[in-house]
């Protein structure tokens, strides 16, 4: 009984410090968003000395915030819009097709999360430079082949625990495969669903070495236009903060909503 405890008590201790590790940059982040600049310096840790809502009114001005949110916006939701339909399809095709390319070409997708981005950028802005396509349009393009490895890796393996009986049944019934994919497996994949979208909707939100190759300033998101407050001789931590803590804080909100999602949809997709 003292065992449990003890193991208890240790479990509740390193439950708290992690917890406390985890929310430190947001500590810092918004504590230091309502600080002068010259407070940031003299007092990072501490709260402000004397709390001021100027900072996140210039940086609002200063990011062009509606333009840039709303660039963000559109390119997060049509890039995770596009993966969620395009990879349920493929991760739908493949887990239900047992032939020996299927596996090949699952494994191509699997392997293909292990290439990194720095190795492709050059070649990839050069061939969508010459197809003029460094542009909004282009971007989407190029997180749809990007983050397609990890969603249909999840679908893939989401659809290994809905079971073939259905496919027959639905088929019996009168149903062909796009009804029977949209209409029963699709709204079971609901979970999986969240997660992709969850995971891939933090990477494009806040992703700045892509956008930054390939868009220009009219089409900019807020990881792009946070640039502005960093210069050559000077950084503006307080409007930079300030920014980034209006810019995180849609992305926070829609994670607190789907988490219970998040972590079902995350189970289910690692059963293989």
């Amino acid at each position: 009984m003292k065992q449990k405890k003890r193991n208890r008590l240790i479990l509740t201790i390193t439950g708290i410090f992690l917890t406390l590790l985890w929310i430190s940059p947001f500590y810092l982040m918004f504590t230091n968003a309502f600080k002068m600049k010259s407070d940031i310096f003299t007092n990072i840790i501490g709260l402000p000395k004397e709390w001021t809502f100027e900072n996140f009114q210039q940086a609002f001005i200063d990011l062009d915030f509606v333009n840039s949110f709303m660039n963000s916006v559109i390119v997060s939701v049509l890039s995770v819009g596009l993966l969620i339909i395009f990879s349920s399809m493929a991760g739908y095709a493949l887990a239900r097709n047992t032939s020996k390319l299927s596996g090949v070409i699952f494994l191509i997708f699997v392997a293909a999360m292990l290439i990194p981005f720095q190795s492709v950028m050059i070649p990839l802005v050069s061939i969508f430079g010459q197809a003029d396509m460094l542009n909004r349009s282009g971007l989407i393009f190029m997180y749809l082949g990007f983050g397609a490895s990890l969603s249909i890796f999840l679908y893939h393996g989401a659809m290994t625990g809905i079971s073939k009986s259905l496919d027959e049944a639905a088929i019996i019934d009168g149903a062909n495969r796009w009804q029977l994919f949209w209409k029963i497996i699709f709204p079971m994949l609901k979970p999986i669903s969240v997660t992709v979208m969850i995971l891939n909707l933090i990477w494009i939100w806040n992703d700045y070495l892509l956008p930054s190759l390939v868009l220009n300033a009219e089409e900019a998101t807020i990881p792009l236009k946070m640039f502005f407050f960093f210069g050559q001789y000077t950084k503006q931590w307080h409007l930079a903060l300030a920014g980034l803590a209006i810019a995180v804080i849609p992305v926070i909100i829609i994670y607190f909503f789907a988490q219970k999602h998040i972590i079902k949809g995350v189970s289910e997709g690692a059963v293989k």
